[in-house]
């Protein structure tokens, strides 16, 4: 099933860019008191199915040469959101194929991403792991979580005890934590002055909240007892490519 998804995505999405066309709307659908005399001409051109340099040489033909630019610039928008839109759908494809489907398709593991943060000039990176895991129980609802490993040296253990949401503003609620279940905790290479430690926690995240976000994607942080924090993103193509397969 998931193989058969991924082949029909591919071939109503991924095609040139070259040949990109770029969607118009019906005619007979447009409200004349509210649209723009250039946005009329705009589906008139669209509605050729012209490649986009033709439709820009039809634009060139509008008289008004106000209406013309207007009409050229909307035809260049246009053809960056198809554009954009085709990417977008490359990378959702390519993060579906990356789900890992186990136990008679009961579980199901997002690709793993990977980020290094440095906190200051002198002290070592760190490095942040993530990915979206979910289980589906007897009822046929599927349990998500977020999986996420931080890696740093310190002279003591930060404890990460909570996340919390950001908004689209970057934005974080710390004042509403939610508390995350603790994977593991190790330390290693220890000097005498510091070891190099690895805290991996996950925080459950409902199917509602998933679909919710699908559109932008989301950021959480997540909050140690040493007040320090790491906030992490899931785009939206990564989200909605585990969810084609998570489902």
């Amino acid at each position: 099933m998931k193989k058969i998804l991924l082949i029909l995505l591919l071939s109503f999405g991924l095609i040139g860019c070259s040949s990109i066309n770029v969607p118009s709307i019906n005619l007979a659908s447009l409200d004349l008191s509210t649209t723009s005399p250039s946005d009329v001409q705009t589906e008139k051109i669209l509605a050729l199915g012209l490649s986009h340099d033709q439709n820009l040489v039809e634009a060139r033909k509008i008289a008004d040469l106000n209406m013309a630019s207007a009409v050229i610039k909307e035809l260049n928008k246009r053809k960056i959101e198809a554009e954009n839109n085709q990417v977008e759908l490359e990378n959702v494809v390519k993060y579906a194929e990356m789900v890992k489907v186990s136990d008679n398709n009961l579980k199901f593991v997002g690709p793993k991403i990977s980020d290094t943060k440095s906190r200051n000039v002198v002290g070592k990176a760190e490095n942040l792991d993530y990915y979206l895991l979910g289980y589906k129980d007897n009822n046929g609802s599927i349990q998500h979580k977020i999986n996420f490993s931080v890696t740093y040296t310190s002279d003591e253990r930060r404890n990460y005890s909570s996340a919390s949401y950001c908004d689209k503003w970057a934005g974080c609620d710390n004042e509403n934590q939610m508390d995350v279940t603790l994977i593991s905790l190790k330390a290693s290479a220890c000097s005498s002055f510091d070891c190099d430690y690895n805290e991996i926690v996950e925080f459950d995240l409902s199917e509602s909240f998933l679909k919710e976000n699908m559109a932008k994607g989301f950021s959480i942080d997540f909050n140690s007892k040493a007040s320090i924090s790491n906030k992490i993103t899931i785009p939206s193509s990564y989200l909605k490519g585990y969810l084609k397969v998570a489902n």
